[in-house]
């Protein structure tokens, strides 16, 4: 049963933000028949639009975290730059050792050339259903790439794959099982170059990696453990503005969490100073609200401010 309502409160998240804007995107769709039904997080990069910030190769150096980095060059085989990618969709689903990471992308690519520069390469290649695999790397950053068709791949470890290609056959169920996604499945996403949803334990994972700690001991997982579902997305315009939304499991819950934010965002404030002074504190118009279960956190900041910033996590 447990499973059932993670299922449908990630579902029902990601249509509300499939739904929440006036233009098209094709890649959040093909996620819903694509994701496994254990998939505990989702997010959606727009990089083409990320690309044309002008401050772009110093953000990412800095929020781009080392498996992302992994998968970028061991793609580099097979002729697959950065450049060549308009959009990206990640899943976290629970692995053996770790969270698997495995995703959708879209972009500048055909069949036809992937298999051609994995020949000059001698990538390996496997058979994973009906497709070919070309996959590159070692240990966790091994990753395969399968070309569903042109424009458009999934990439992950070779059991996701697995799993991924099994759901959009119709023989294993995947984030779109919930009968109620269909009222989602319309031609919307949100506008936001980065959005994101989060359910389980996903949800302490996101804010262990990002919200700034200073010197504080905090069990993570317990301290969330009552938010069950997060939405987020970050605009990137003039400033950076993250919006973070929350549904907890009782009123009472949501002004427990509340009251953890208030106090990591005394201690930030202080640690802040010591090792920035003088410097504009990004995390300084941080809102933090409550309306019955719900909690929301709002932030905005100049591009230059986030400099002083580094993820815990290193990003993703």
């Amino acid at each position: 049963m447990r499973k059932i309502v993670k299922l449908s409160t990630l579902v029902l998240i990601f249509g509300l933000v499939l739904t929440g804007s006036g233009f098209a995107q094709d890649l959040p769709k093909e996620a819903l028949a694509t994701f496994a039904s254990d998939t505990i997080r989702v997010e959606f990069a727009n990089t083409s639009k990320l690309r044309t910030l002008p401050n772009y190769e110093s953000l990412k150096q800095k929020f781009v975290g080392p498996r992302l980095r992994e998968l970028e060059q061991s793609f580099s085989s097979l002729a697959v730059t950065e450049s060549d990618l308009n959009e990206v969709i990640l899943g976290w689903r629970p692995g053996a050792s770790a969270m698997e990471l495995s995703g959708l992308v879209s972009g500048r690519f055909t069949a036809r050339q992937i298999a051609d520069r994995a020949a000059a390469n001698n990538v390996t290649t496997m058979p994973v259903g009906n497709f070919q695999a070309y996959c590159a790397g070692v240990g966790v950053a091994a990753s395969c790439l399968v070309v569903l068709r042109d424009s458009l791949g999934v990439f992950g470890p070779d059991t996701s794959l697995t799993k991924m290609l099994e759901v959009r056959d119709g023989n294993a169920l995947g984030l779109a099982a919930d009968s109620r996604v269909a009222q989602f499945l319309g031609e919307a996403a949100a506008q936001s170059p980065i959005w994101g949803v989060a359910v389980g334990v996903a949800v302490p994972d996101f804010f262990r990696a990002w919200v700034p700690q200073g010197n504080i001991q905090l069990d993570w997982a317990k301290a969330f453990q009552p938010v069950e579902a997060l939405v987020y997305s970050v605009d990137t315009a003039e400033n950076v503005k993250v919006d973070v939304k929350m549904d907890c499991t009782s009123d009472q819950s949501a002004e427990s969490t509340r009251q953890i934010f208030e106090g990591l965002r005394m201690v930030q404030q202080m640690a802040w100073q010591n090792t920035n002074p003088g410097r504009p504190n990004p995390f300084q118009s941080l809102e933090i609200a409550r309306d019955g279960s719900h909690i929301s956190l709002k932030m905005t900041s100049s591009f230059a401010d986030l400099q002083g910033f580094n993820p815990v996590g290193g990003g993703f």
